[in-house]
């Protein structure tokens, strides 16, 4: 499966805190409000702290160094006296008024990754604060699975996706996308179980906690799963949603999004966010008929569409040839799994059998995404 590397950023240097290097006192302002949003305590210096020198008020020697500190906000007053400091990665020049076309020379001179201008870029340095306290590196690999046609068995194969994946050790959030779908923790047997549900977050606005995000939701069969409650809410902000995928990303390991069929605000926001994402057809012609309207509506925002054939067509068409109708690569087919739906009535999450099918299947799968370093692999 050919596709790109998931899209996202690369670890800071160091660990600790960030480094602010201004004499600019509202400036300074702006920048330790902004902090205390992302939950960051800064050191601050009116120049560059030489290796291993005094401490900051409260901190331990060498900690705030050019060098070490995961990132570093130099204020536009402060460019020049940092000119001479070696280069490295995680550096921002920061200003309230940055209009004047000097301002990218002096960007250049001390090796700024971007010039951010207050008050418009204040969300944009929050989030890479936020992303200094919790830590953050490479996103996870983000699968959405839809169904072709009503009774394909998508939320059966995104249950099992996660499932495999938990087991073979890789952190893993399964999201629940269709609020009219039953509620995945009913599929994993945890409805009763203590944790966030949706509706719980229609209220977010801005940056979610990853780590917060994870805390708060159920935790059933080694993985977290973000459902519907039984409540009457089935509509969340699409900004919300937004949020909230975000944030199940930052951490690393696998998202696996069971999708409805039809794409709304709130869908479009999610298939924004995916890396890659798992059409299941049944194999006979009418299933393949009704495919072929969810397959349009979903390549108008996902960038990466595959197709899983579950069954065999009796009408002649073997998987490749569901594939190219549809005008979509083959990610795979998943046989008929006998006894699967008497085993998930009592209480057995799909993927649970090692041996079956599906989760042979999912294995693979996994086996092949995740053993890319470049991305989703063919």
């Amino acid at each position: 499966m050919a596709g790109s590397a998931p899209a996202g950023g690369r670890p800071l240097p160091g660990g600790g805190r960030p480094l602010i290097i201004t004499e600019d006192p509202l400036l300074l302002d702006d920048l330790l409000r902004l902090c205390a949003a992302a939950g960051a305590e800064p050191h601050v210096r009116h120049a560059v702290p030489e290796p291993g020198g005094a401490a900051a008020e409260g901190g331990e020697a060498g900690n705030a160094g050019w060098e070490t500190a995961p990132l570093v906000l130099v204020g536009d007053d402060a460019a020049r006296r940092v000119r001479g400091a070696p280069r490295r990665t995680g550096v921002f020049l920061v200003g309230r008024d940055l209009d004047d076309p000097q301002v990218w020379q002096r960007a250049v001179e001390i090796g700024a990754e971007e010039v951010l201008r207050l008050p418009d870029a204040e969300n944009r340095l929050v989030d890479r604060l936020a992303d200094v306290v919790e830590g953050a590196g490479q996103p996870a690999l983000a699968v959405g699975v839809i169904g072709g046609s009503g009774g394909a068995g998508a939320s059966t194969l995104a249950c099992a996706l996660a499932v495999r994946a938990a087991r073979a050790g890789e952190r893993t959030i399964l999201i629940d996308g269709d609020p009219l779908g039953g509620g995945m923790d009913v599929l994993l047997g945890g409805e009763s179980a203590e944790g966030l549900r949706w509706p719980d977050f229609a209220a977010s606005r801005g940056r979610v906690g990853a780590g917060a995000l994870e805390d708060s939701l159920p935790e059933l069969h080694d993985l977290r799963v973000l459902s519907w409650d039984r409540g009457d809410r089935v509509v969340v902000p699409p900004a919300a949603i937004r949020s909230v995928v975000a944030a199940a990303r930052r951490r690393g390991g696998v998202v696996v999004v069971d999708l409805p069929r039809r794409v709304d605000e709130a869908v479009a926001e999610v298939l924004a966010q995916l890396d890659l994402v798992l059409m299941v057809v049944p194999g006979e012609l009418r299933s393949v008929a009704a495919a072929g309207r969810v397959a349009a509506g979903v390549r108008m925002v996902a960038r990466d569409v595959r197709v899983v054939v579950r069954g065999r067509c009796p009408g002649g068409l073997d998987p490749e040839s569901v594939a190219g109708l549809l005008g979509a690569p083959l990610a795979g087919e998943v046989p008929v799994e006998v006894g699967l739906p008497g085993r998930v009535a009592e209480g057995e999450p799909p993927g649970t059998q090692g041996r079956g099918a599906l989760a042979r299947f999912c294995d693979g799968f996994w086996q092949r995404a995740l053993g890319s370093a470049q991305g989703v692999p063919a």
